[in-house]
């Protein structure tokens, strides 16, 4: 019998986890769903995810797919039953059946990342594991027109950690962009993927240079030096979120 290729919609706090793969020794989103799986199954189940959230960061959608042998269980209905053992940091809010060389990772067109800041007043208690607080109003018009170099495909070597492994450092950026919503402000970035810690080696070196009042003929430069040492500081991981991943369609049978 053919197994069944099942598509969810995963959302978590990252806050207690160390990432979304998994590590030895370390509490993991991807650890956890599959711990669970193996109980639905009785016996091991791989997941797959779209990307690796780095430790601390959370998501909104990220998307994952295994393969079941499970025949009588609508898809839908792994929505229930993988909650039911899940802990309560982490949710699938949809499942559906996909086709069978669907590939959560290798078939997503883009991800797109948000990180939340609050600078307007003083974060309250219950809001500082999901926003970054600035002591100041940064100027959005100025973060804005740096972003305009953030578009089209480049090397993003600038921004990219020692401990990354990645192949090639080139990354084809759809769009970036700083706006607000309420009493946030929001920096959004759309990619085909992205070199670990790079949306907040982004999000750092952005808000550095807008500090600084950098012309933005001069922030350009920086970026296309490839010199690690002119990016900004990594922001920390709290107000980052994987918004949402996207594909040809929605993977549906």
């Amino acid at each position: 019998m053919t197994e069944r290729n099942i598509r969810l919609v995963v959302a978590y706090d990252g806050t207690d986890f160390s990432g979304w793969q998994r590590q030895k020794k370390q509490r993991t989103v991807q650890e956890e769903l599959e711990k669970v799986l193996r109980k639905i199954h009785k016996h091991p189940a791989a997941v797959t995810g779209s990307g690796r959230t780095d430790a601390g960061v959370h998501a909104i959608a990220q998307c994952a797919n295994f393969y079941t042998d499970i025949s009588n269980m609508e898809a839908k209905r792994f929505v229930p039953a993988i909650n039911g053992l899940l802990p309560k940091d982490i949710r699938i809010l949809d499942a559906c059946e996909t086709v069978h060389s669907f590939h959560a990772r290798f078939d997503a067109l883009s991800r797109t990342y948000r990180y939340f800041f609050i600078a307007n007043h003083q974060a309250l208690p219950m809001e500082r594991r999901y926003a970054l607080q600035l002591w100041r109003q940064p100027d959005i018009s100025l973060l804005n027109d740096y972003c305009r170099f953030l578009r089209g495909e480049f090397d993003c070597t600038v921004f990219a950690s020692s401990k990354d492994k990645s192949n090639s450092r080139y990354r084809y950026i759809f769009d970036a962009l700083f706006f607000t919503e309420s009493n946030r402000i929001i920096f959004e970035i759309r990619a085909n993927a992205f070199l670990w810690r790079m949306v907040r080696s982004i999000a750092g070196t952005l808000l550095f240079y807008e500090e600084r009042k950098t012309n933005p003929d001069d922030f350009f430069k920086i970026i296309s030096s490839g010199n690690r040492a002119l990016a900004g500081t990594t922001l920390p991981p709290e107000g980052l979120f994987l918004w949402n991943v996207e594909y040809y369609s929605a993977g549906e049978n």
